[in-house]
């Protein structure tokens, strides 16, 4: 594919990535002429991202850290773990004992969770983790291997949802890369983006036509009244926070994301959404360029989150910012562990606590999201500074 000029002074794919990239564009330019002509954004998103062993999540290339394309939460400092752990402990003791992490990532999450339940003697009996991805599977295996090696057997790799759950359910930065519909409001009907493929130029474009009935509905409800308004209807987010939901039989979801309740991510100022992309930590909002070579991400509509979770018959068990969660789960505590005149340990730790906390960082943006079934206690990471009541 050829790299548009306003993207041309970003590091250019190595030869390999770039034959990577082409094999995958091939595959949905024949699913685009499959279709007769054009496909939905989110099926050009799911291929992007997903597709078997070419798409972003799929293939090998490095995704997370410094050598990545962007840097999570977990992979940023054991800290935000460690508190996780802490939110943990008390569903341990209250009887869970089962952990099912959606899509692992690197492994970074479930190898310093794993090593900070043990420290504070509430190891789950099983800890699962749902990952599509064969590579990514045997990246978190190495890195479990390699960390927490005496907490590997417990660990259980899985493909599909298990049928049911009684524990917790933890979803990091999953929500965000789910694949969603682009929609317009124009003269007051609702069009939604498709996407096409220009044999000639060998490009992605994109074009709009009517849409669903389902996602027609969904815009309706949200009472838009600018046009020419462009937004994200994230349909399939919804339908997995459901489905969890369901399957959990007793015990907490727990999905940590960056994000707004409805009023705000729908706000009349946002009028072309939240739709971004990363690359070699260049973020641009071009999600035909690099194809399967960047993340593809739209925000979380938290309100939408929390009523996917009512439909599956769970009930809101907190909202918060990130910083607000952290905080309750003791990280202050855990940073004063190491005392500041060890400047060589202490620093590094302190700066990474900063950027998990502060506004201008992670700390307002990233927000945390729990739901109960059968759970009815109030949660340690909302004791202070809880949200719901902008959802």
């Amino acid at each position: 594919m050829i790299i548009p000029p306003h993207l041309a002074h970003l590091p250019a794919p190595s030869p390999e990535a770039q034959a990577l990239s082409d094999e995958l564009s091939a595959l949905i330019a024949r699913e685009i002429d499959e279709a007769g002509g054009w496909i939905s954004f989110a099926q050009y998103m799911e291929l992007a991202l997903y597709a078997p062993g070419l798409g972003y999540y799929s293939a090998g290339s490095r995704k997370l850290g410094e050598g990545g394309d962007f840097v999570t939460a977990p992979e940023l400092s054991p800290l935000f773990a460690r508190c996780i752990a802490r939110q943990w402990a008390q569903l341990h003791g209250e009887g869970l004992c089962n952990v099912l992490e959606i899509g692992a990532g690197s492994g970074a999450l479930a190898a310093d969770l794993l090593l900070e339940m043990h420290a504070l003697g509430c190891v789950p009996e099983a800890y699962f983790i749902l990952e599509l991805s064969a590579d990514l599977r045997e990246r978190q295996r190495k890195r479990l291997l390699q960390h927490a090696p005496e907490m590997i057997a417990r660990v259980q790799w899985m493909d599909t949802l298990p049928a049911q759950l009684e524990g917790m359910v933890l979803a990091n930065e999953v929500l965000d890369a789910t694949p969603a519909r682009m929609v317009t409001t124009r003269s007051g009907d609702t069009r939604e983006f498709f996407v096409r493929h220009g044999a000639a130029a060998n490009t992605f474009y994109r074009d709009e036509a009517g849409t669903s009935e389902e996602v027609r509905r969904a815009v309706e409800s949200l009472h838009l009244s600018a046009d020419d308004y462009q937004t994200e209807i994230n349909l399939t987010a919804r339908a997995l926070v459901t489905s969890l939901s369901r399957l959990l039989t007793r015990g907490v979801l727990l999905f940590i994301d960056y994000g707004f309740p409805a009023r705000e991510f729908y706000h009349p100022q946002r009028t072309r959404g939240t739709l971004m992309c990363h690359y070699r930590h260049h973020a641009h909002d071009d999600p035909f360029a690099f194809v399967g070579l960047q993340d593809i991400t739209t925000h979380v509509d938290f309100s939408a989150v929390a009523a996917a979770a009512l439909d599956g018959g769970a009930t809101l068990a907190g909202y918060t910012s990130q910083a607000n969660f952290l905080i309750n789960c003791g990280i202050t505590l855990l940073l004063a562990q190491t005392p500041a005149s060890d400047v060589r340990a202490y620093a590094p730790l302190a700066a990474q606590a900063q950027k998990l906390l502060s506004p201008a960082e992670m700390g307002e943006l990233f927000k945390v999201i729990a739901f109960g079934k059968h759970f009815d206690l109030p949660l340690v990471g909302f004791t202070r500074g809880d949200k719901s009541h902008t959802l």
